[in-house]
């Protein structure tokens, strides 16, 4: 995706996020945040170890966990979800603050760093388990959700119209340790260097105001 196509969704999402952006920015900084104080986000965005390596930069996300939702099968195992039969979706799970990021941020970030126009598909990982979803929580993000996805389409952002699923969370089945924190953890990989690497540089670069420090 071009940086074009990104800085005109940001302009075209971010008026949603103003307010809570404002009232977010009002408040005092938390040196210490109780698990109680977070609030949960669930998104399938293709490879969940690309989607991952951007959450975990976000300032605001205090915890990014790679599972499995949206399926069928009962604790599945990496290959049986590579397989395509048991319905899931590789996703990622946040903790967040929603004192320092709020779920329109989370909401944009996820748009704007994989193409939601392509069935079952990012890039070359092909298969329902690379599906967008979006898996809410609460009839807050429902609404939030099935908004922006509505305004992107009818601005017709993209050239074809968002195949993102919306729908209620479930479950999420953890996945194995070897996939918690690939990216940091495995950076000269050959698809960490040729395919999230890129990835990660250009959410950088265009959301500098959304890192931690």
């Amino acid at each position: 995706m071009k940086y074009g196509r990104f800085i005109l969704i940001a302009l075209f999402l971010t008026y949603g996020a103003l307010d809570a952006y404002s009232q977010k920015k009002s408040k005092k900084a938390k040196s210490m945040i109780n698990d109680s104080e977070l609030e949960l986000a669930t998104f399938g965005a293709g490879c969940f170890w690309c989607v991952e390596a951007i959450f975990q930069r976000v300032d605001g996300v205090e915890k990014v966990v790679s599972g499995y939702s949206g399926g069928h099968v009962k604790n599945p195992t990496y290959k049986e979800v590579c397989g395509g039969a048991t319905g899931h979706a590789e996703v990622c799970q946040l903790s967040y603050d929603p004192s320092k990021v709020s779920y329109e941020e989370l909401l944009e970030v996820f748009w704007q760093t994989h193409d939601p126009t392509t069935l079952n598909r990012q890039g070359n990982d092909v298969g329902t388990q690379y599906r967008s979803a979006v898996f809410y929580h609460n009839e807050a993000q429902k609404k939030l959700a099935l908004a922006y996805k509505e305004k992107l389409n009818n601005a017709k952002i993209f050239d074809d119209p968002i195949v993102t699923e919306i729908t209620p969370f479930e479950k999420m089945y953890v996945a194995e340790d070897y996939h918690q924190n690939y990216f940091n953890e495995n950076g000269s990989q050959p698809y960490c260097s040729i395919v999230i690497q890129p990835k990660v540089e250009k959410f950088e670069k265009v959301f500098k105001d959304k890192l931690k420090n």
